[in-house]
């Protein structure tokens, strides 16, 4: 029964998990999303720090090229492995799990390349708003009065920073805890979203339920956020280390001093803020997505009677 009504909804699927070919739609489409998604939970995202919209400008600018990406990578990889197991058109439309879990792998992997760097800029500009108290104590005099400046002076100026006193390399720093974070994060992203969303979407619906994608799209997120949180946090720290201090090797290194200072619980610090943030951020993504796609493409909802 559940596969019957898979395959019988792929056919009109607008969403990441369709197979039918929509790649000159998918960035217009993702850009939107995307955009919608940063304007909502940016506020939450810095809660950890101080204000609430410092660093938007840099990711939000960059939302459009990443989403775009990430969307149309999980999208095309899984159609083009679900064309693998078969040649047979309308057979193709069939997903399965395993397709599903590579596909959103390869988007994680993907996403990790694009986004590092972005998230880099976007956390060192947030975490110029708060004190380094703790990180002050063994601080030299020249370096405690550039804390009290601002070190970078926008997403150019850091990037010039970064890459003149770290190279290259230093815009991704912490790439590895992100990895970690992006890979497993994003297979509890697609799917769930992927399934719920079949499963809640009326069998008369022919097309995106609104309803639907809101309610599947905000519970993946919250899924995705909440279980990422522990390599969230140990990202976080790597990429904000360096603004004053290098306090951590690696991403073992980091594992290990946050533990000895601070215990296992901060691993889940924030897990509350990104649980809440990742409803609102990945229901106004898939929404966003699906209704615009749906849009551009002229398609209509038809619910039967």
């Amino acid at each position: 029964m559940f596969e019957e009504r898979m395959i019988r909804k792929t056919h009109h699927m607008t969403g990441p998990g369709q197979t039918s070919s929509c790649c000159q739609h998918l960035k217009p489409s993702a850009s939107l999303a995307g955009a919608a998604s940063v304007i909502i939970g940016h506020p939450l995202d810095t809660v950890k720090v101080f204000g609430f919209f410092k660093g938007m400008s840099f990711p939000l600018a960059s939302i459009a090229v990443y989403n775009s990406v990430v969307f149309g990578v999980f999208s095309n990889t899984q159609r083009f492995l679900s064309q693998h197991h078969c040649r047979d058109p309308e057979a193709s439309r069939s997903r399965t799990l395993s397709d599903l879990l590579l596909a959103s792998m390869v988007a994680g992997v993907v996403s990790v390349g694009l986004g590092a760097p972005v998230d880099l800029i976007k956390i060192r500009l947030q975490m110029q708003t708060q004190p380094f108290r703790e990180a002050n104590l063994a601080l030299k005099p020249r370096a405690v009065a550039l804390g009290k400046q601002p070190v970078y002076q926008g997403p150019v100026h850091c990037i010039a920073t970064i890459v003149r006193t770290e190279g290259l390399a230093g815009m991704y720093r912490g790439v590895g805890a992100m990895l970690l974070r992006d890979v497993p994060g994003y297979c509890l992203y697609f799917i769930p979203y992927v399934f719920l969303n079949d499963w809640i979407t009326p069998e008369a619906c022919t097309g995106p339920n609104p309803c639907a994608v809101w309610l599947a799209g905000g519970m993946a997120g919250a899924i995705s956020w909440g279980t990422a949180t522990p390599m969230d946090v140990v990202k976080s720290r790597l990429q904000a280390d360096g603004v004053y201090l290098n306090k951590y090797k690696g991403v073992l290194d980091c594992i290990s001093q946050s533990y000895q200072k601070e215990g296992l619980k901060v691993f889940f610090r924030g897990i509350t803020v990104n649980a809440v943030r990742g409803f609102p951020m990945s229901a106004a993504m898939f929404l966003g997505y699906e209704l615009s796609l749906q849009a551009i493409r002229g398609d209509h909802t038809v619910t039967n009677p």
